[in-house]
């Protein structure tokens, strides 16, 4: 496998001419596993569960407000990572806020793109936001993923994420209805 440290990746922080890209990054996948939801009296369990045939999620294009737009410059609390790959193209990118009452960095967004899976992009991007976390005084690094999202889920236990909510009514009268959110946070590093 060919890792970061093999290849060429720039990481920087995002510039007004990198919106476009990000907000054009194909940001879906396809599974063949999803983590099944069970709730329970003291609270939930879940279970990986093979589908068949494998699911593949297209997220829908996203009606952003300027709240939820990647990060560019101004808000000193937010940044939007880039890398950005040998030949110029945008490899992924991760948003990421930092709120100081709770010392939390949340990952708002990161997204590969799917050539440069497997890789290790996501793991720098991860990277790069711990670096700012641990500038703005985090104390931990927490996120956001449906359970569907098997491979993200598996990468970010594989980066040292560990399971600590969940939403059962956070995608309620979306496309994504049947789906329940998972948060999953880590020390920050």
């Amino acid at each position: 496998m060919t890792t970061v440290d093999d290849m060429d990746y720039k990481f920087r922080t995002a510039r007004p001419e990198d919106t476009e890209a990000i907000e054009a990054l194909d940001g879906s996948f396809t599974t063949h596993t999803i983590f099944h939801v069970a709730i329970t009296e003291n609270g939930f369990a879940l279970q990986e569960i093979p589908v068949d045939p494998p699911l593949h999620k297209v997220f829908p294009a996203e009606n952003t407000d300027d709240a939820d737009a990647p990060m560019i410059e101004g808000d000193p609390n937010r940044r939007t990572f880039v890398a950005v790959g040998i030949d110029g193209s945008l490899a992924g990118f991760a948003t990421v806020s930092y709120a100081s009452w709770n010392r939390r960095l949340v990952i708002e967004d990161i997204e590969v793109a799917p050539e440069h899976r497997g890789q290790g992009v996501g793991r720098a991007l991860i990277g790069h936001a711990g670096k700012f976390a641990r500038e703005s005084g985090a104390g931990h690094i927490w996120l956001e993923v449906t359970n569907i999202n098997a491979p993200a889920i598996h990468a970010y236990k594989r980066m040292g994420f560990t399971f600590c909510g969940l939403d059962t009514t956070l995608y309620y009268g979306t496309p994504s209805s049947d789906e329940h959110a998972l948060y999953m946070s880590m020390p920050c590093p």
